[in-house]
């Protein structure tokens, strides 16, 4: 994918004295004999700032070639949520992919939850969707041991205080599908929230499935496990309207 979002930046003379070891000092006589390129033009600024999916090369050799990756992932139960794992399968180990341990989860699921699932190696634009003051929406499929009722509704909607933490959860779309299944929309992500939520009401949790993140819907065609890198639409919609960026 050719887009990047990224903000962290760097200097052309301080990475390039980073990645070969030559003298900061030394690398503006570099610039003025043309070896040096960004993104396939010429550099001649040594104050060029730079991210981390600049393609720059010297002497047409890469010293940087990343580029940013963005993957929609449909997890399993089972699956741990997280890059490496002693006991269980990770989501990094269910893609077949050269470039899988350089990415990272922003907005994990727990064990045994399932749905969609992003996976990136772009650190800003993780952040950028776990920034709580962004108040991005993210939808939900549970299944309840008992009967839903409209009291649910109103609970979600005031917000639930957590004495724990000391703090009261952000008011929360609860829409009843059917006696035992609900589509919940939340705007923050707290510890275990759903299911603390639904524990107010002494009613336990079944399954746990996220098919929203912002404007982002999990592909319906992509089966437990599999995955896919996001669309140029895809990634352009969220970051008009849920990022900002």
């Amino acid at each position: 994918m050719a887009v990047s979002l990224s903000s962290h930046k760097s200097r052309l003379d301080r990475f390039i004295s980073r990645q070969t070891g030559i003298k900061r000092g030394d690398i503006r006589a570099l610039l003025a004999q043309r070896r040096v390129r960004v993104d396939g033009q010429v550099a001649t600024d040594i104050a060029q700032l730079i991210t981390q999916f600049s393609h720059v090369s010297l002497d047409e050799c890469a010293l940087q070639a990343q580029k940013p990756v963005y993957v929609m992932l449909n997890k399993p139960a089972g699956v741990v949520s997280a890059t490496k794992d002693e006991e269980h399968t990770t989501v990094i180990d269910l893609l077949a992919r050269e470039d899988r341990s350089q990415l990272h989860i922003p907005g994990r699921l727990d064990f045994n939850s399932t749905g969609l699932l992003l996976l990136t190696n772009d650190g800003h634009w993780s952040r950028q969707l776990s920034l709580p003051e962004r108040n991005i929406e993210k939808v939900y499929t549970v299944t309840v041991a008992k009967p839903l009722t409209d009291d649910y509704v109103a609970a979600f909607a005031a917000g639930m205080y957590f004495e724990y933490e000391n703090v009261t959860t952000l008011p929360a779309q609860l829409r009843i599908v059917s006696d035992y299944v609900a589509e919940v929309s939340l705007r923050e992500g707290r510890y275990h929230q759903i299911k603390r939520m639904f524990g107010r009401f002494q009613n336990e949790v079944l399954a746990l499935h996220r098919h929203r993140i912002g404007s982002l819907e999990l592909d319906l065609s992509l089966a437990p496990g599999e995955s896919r890198d996001l669309a140029l639409s895809e990634l352009a919609a969220l970051a008009a309207s849920e990022l900002g960026l």
